[in-house]
This record gives structure tokens, sequence and C-alpha cells, in this order.
């Protein structure tokens, strides 16, 4: 099994763009995403992002996102202080969002042969085991400092 992973950490607003944000926190962030850039009817995206993202091949998520930690924590009650500004801006909670993604995918999957058993090889494929995860008690205290939900989209194909 392949799996495709990255892990981000963002700050979401629909009133406070992602300059804004970097001009309040003053850290430069890896993207941004500008609220309606794609589609104006109906909004899409729906809203402004601020995102540090780790997306290096191979990492388990908890290394992932230690490295995100590892980056933000010193300015993790900051962070708190401007993703709760952004909460009471909005009206609604949930500004601060680690997100990670994950997809798990056979090598040799087609649409076509999926009806039929999967042979799962018996020789380990090039690819360290990626299954599995935890947070440690610094990422956690990094959320509650950052007032940040955690988000994990998994899919396989």
């Amino acid at each position: 099994m392949l799996v495709h992973q990255y892990a981000y950490f963002a700050l979401s607003s629909n009133q406070v763009s992602a300059a804004e944000i970097t001009a309040r926190l003053l850290i430069d962030p890896d993207e941004v995403v500008i609220q309606g850039s794609r589609h104006v009817e109906p909004v899409r995206p729906a809203s402004h992002r601020w995102k540090i993202v780790c997306r290096k091949p191979g990492l388990t998520v908890e290394e992932q996102i230690t490295g995100i930690v590892d980056r933000l924590f010193d300015y993790a009650p900051m962070i708190g202080d401007v993703a709760a500004e952004l909460d009471r801006i909005d009206g609604v909670p949930g500004a601060a969002m680690m997100q990670v993604v994950r997809v798990f995918e056979h090598p040799a999957a087609k649409a076509e042969d999926l009806s039929h058993p999967v042979d799962v090889p018996a020789k380990p494929l090039e690819q360290p085991s990626l299954l599995g995860w935890h947070l440690n008690a610094r990422t956690l205290t990094f959320l509650q400092l950052t007032h940040a939900e955690l988000d994990v989209d998994e899919y396989g194909y």
C-alpha cells in the first residue's frame, strides 16, 4: 500500500485576508488561499487561509506535525490570540486548524480491478510504514495554546 500524506497548520477567516494575518503575526506563510479566488458563485474557496505546510514525502504524520509545531511553538500564544480574534470577527469558532490529509493507494489498483481481491506483496514496498500515528504532549500543548482543532481527512483508492 502506498501512502501519500501531508499536514498543515492554518488560520482561516471569512473577513480577514491571509496578508492581514501575516501582518499581525509577522510570520510568512508557506501558502495562502484567497477567498473566492476560484469561483465567485458560490464563493470557493469559502475563506481566506494562512498556512504553514509540510509536504515532505516519507515522513510519518507525527514527523510532519512535529516539524510544523517546531516552527511555530514559540509563537503559539500569539497565534492563539490571533485565532481568538478571528473567531470573534467571523462570529464562529474554528479559525485555527491542524489538518492532516492522507491518501491510501494500492500500487496496482485500477478501477476495473477493485471488484477482485487485491494481492498484498509479501516483500515490503520501498516505503517505510506510514500507518498509525500519535500526538505527543508538546503538540497537544501547541494545539491548546493556538485554540486549534485537529482535522484528519483520509481517502482510499
